[in-house]
């Protein structure tokens, strides 16, 4: 039976032995690992970039949104603000005070023997510039104070009594005026009129007769306009 050998098989074997070795399997699979580490990195950077494009655009939607946002409040604080305005001059329209009607009430107090030579109505202003409506940090409205005014009316009469004891006639005619409904209504509850000044008895250049020269204060309550 003939023998046969295999000069080649140390040679065989050591290559075997090789490509058998570990080392070079680990090289292998740590190149394969990076290799898909580095794919998993670039779609990760992908799918980054996706994500900031989108979270740009919602951004852009967001600042859209919360600017048209602000305009509305600005309007709305506008609105607020002329409405306060159009309330404060119809307020002042409707109760202004009236010299007509003064007038047209003091010729419903005549007495007899008093005259009235001149009357002034001393009118005088306490202004506050109030604030403006406002939103916060955290878009709550406050509502401004609106600008307001502070009415005071003081009407001075001034006459003459020439009755004949002078002077007996002027609490009557501080009776009149005070049970008139136009004074009972606008002036002040306590001490609505006021005797500010009486002068000794003189005679009257116009009738020539005794009189005493006096000044009436008629307060009208305060009022906020």
């Amino acid at each position: 039976m003939p023998i046969r050998l295999n000069l080649l098989a140390e040679a065989q074997v050591a290559e075997d032995l090789r490509r058998r070795d570990p080392v070079k399997r680990g090289i292998w699979l740590a190149a394969l690992f990076l290799a898909v580490l580095l794919v998993l990195n670039s779609f990760l950077q992908l799918w980054v970039v996706a994500d900031h494009s989108r979270l740009s655009g919602v951004e852009a939607q967001i600042n859209s949104h919360t600017n048209a946002y602000q305009q509305v409040l600005d309007g709305r604080n506008k609105v607020a603000e002329i409405n306060q305005r159009l309330n404060a001059l119809h307020r002042l329209a409707t109760n202004r005070f009236l010299n007509g009607t003064l007038l047209n009430a003091l010729q419903q107090t005549t007495v007899d023997d008093v005259q009235l030579l001149q009357l002034h109505v001393d009118m005088a202003y306490a202004c506050d510039p109030g604030t403006r409506s406002k939103t916060n940090d955290e878009g709550v409205l406050i509502k401004g104070r609106p600008a307001t005014a502070a009415e005071h009316i003081k009407l001075i009469l001034e006459g003459n009594d020439s009755s004949p004891n002078p002077g007996d006639q002027l609490n009557r005619f501080k009776r009149v005026l005070a049970e008139n409904p136009y004074f009972k209504r606008s002036l002040l509850k306590t001490n609505g009129i006021n005797l500010k000044s009486l002068s000794p008895p003189q005679v009257s250049p116009t009738t020539g007769r005794p009189c005493v020269v006096f000044t009436l204060e008629c307060r009208y309550p305060e009022v906020l306009r």
